[in-house]
């Protein structure tokens, strides 16, 4: 049958995710695109792969069987591409790469600037995504490699066919107005006084793993606002509107007129490398997570062993 990966992939992700608009966010594509590439493979196969259930789609019995076929086959496909980029010596070729703001800002420039001057013939293209978007992206093709955040308190799913490599590991601290706290140098989550806290909402990873640590320490966080994006919650706390966590790289996305106070209690992230299991061994994804791991030991230094 004539279908392509694309049409395949759209497929899983909409079996994944529930709804068109969901697998395109995941996908890079727009919905409508993700509708068109929908009803190509249906009429490539030529039996109905979808139903319309209210406002919903939903899969029939022949699309849910399709779907556990469209896995194995996307996964073949990136086996496929290793093997042929093993086959030459020259690291080329084009690699998607899922990132979140952070990294953007402070990790992948100097990374592909270092891939660039040893791989010169290697394409790297980059797209932003919510961070907690960037394991599933790995894992269902849209993106070869993601830049990801780990918790300990509240790991990350591991699947068998997804390697998560440590790449930096940062201790949070924190942020606080300047005159609230003055020659404060330790504090506990639970002598924060009458300040409020700044969070994400409690769905996100990182808003469940700060919630997490607070209650195991017997504190549930009087949140007064809930900020997702680290500038806008730094800026909150400069005009004293309460605190929030915060480690050294998310202090360096905007200049700050705040107090960093250490946190008695240990509460930490990992920046983390994502690949499927079938293409790490692809020399153009090899180079990267070299390069990424690299940095990270110019970062904190020799000795740490950065796998999880």
């Amino acid at each position: 049958m004539d279908w392509s990966s694309v049409q395949l992939r759209s497929l899983v992700e909409l079996a994944r995710r529930g709804t068109v608009t969901a697998a395109a966010q995941a996908l890079g594509y727009t919905p409508g695109a993700v509708s068109q590439q929908l009803s190509a493979l249906e009429r490539a196969v030529g039996v109905p792969l979808l139903r319309r259930v209210g406002r919903r789609l939903e899969l029939t019995d022949a699309g849910g069987a399709l779907v556990r076929h469209a896995e194995r086959m996307l996964e073949i496909e990136a086996e496929a591409v290793a093997t042929l980029e093993r086959s030459t010596t020259e690291i080329a070729g084009s690699l998607a790469v899922g990132i979140f703001a952070t990294a953007a800002a402070e990790i992948l420039p100097l990374a592909l600037g270092r891939v660039e001057q040893r791989h010169p013939d290697l394409a790297v293209r980059s797209r932003e995504m919510d961070v907690d978007e960037v394991y599933d992206a790995v894992a269902s093709g849209a993106v070869d490699l993601a830049l990801g955040i780990d918790y300990p308190d509240v790991p990350i799913r591991r699947n068998p066919n997804l390697r998560v490599v440590r790449l930096y590991r940062e201790r949070f601290s924190l942020a606080t107005p300047l005159a609230a706290l003055d020659g404060v140098e330790l504090i506990g989550i639970a002598d924060t006084g009458p300040l409020g806290w700044i969070l994400p909402p409690a769905k996100s990873h990182y808003g469940q793993a700060v919630r997490t640590v607070c209650r195991r320490f017997g504190v549930e966080p009087d949140v007064r606002h809930e900020v997702t994006d680290t500038a806008a919650s730094l800026a909150l706390v400069e005009t004293g509107l309460g605190v929030t966590p915060v480690t050294d790289l998310m202090l360096r996305l905007r200049p700050s007129r705040l107090s960093v106070v250490r946190l008695a209690e240990t509460f930490e992230r990992h920046i983390v490398a994502i690949v499927r299991t079938s293409a790490e061994r692809r020399p153009s994804v090899a180079a990267l997570v070299g390069v990424l791991r690299e940095l990270a030991a110019d970062d904190t230094g020799p000795g740490e062993d950065p796998d999880s």
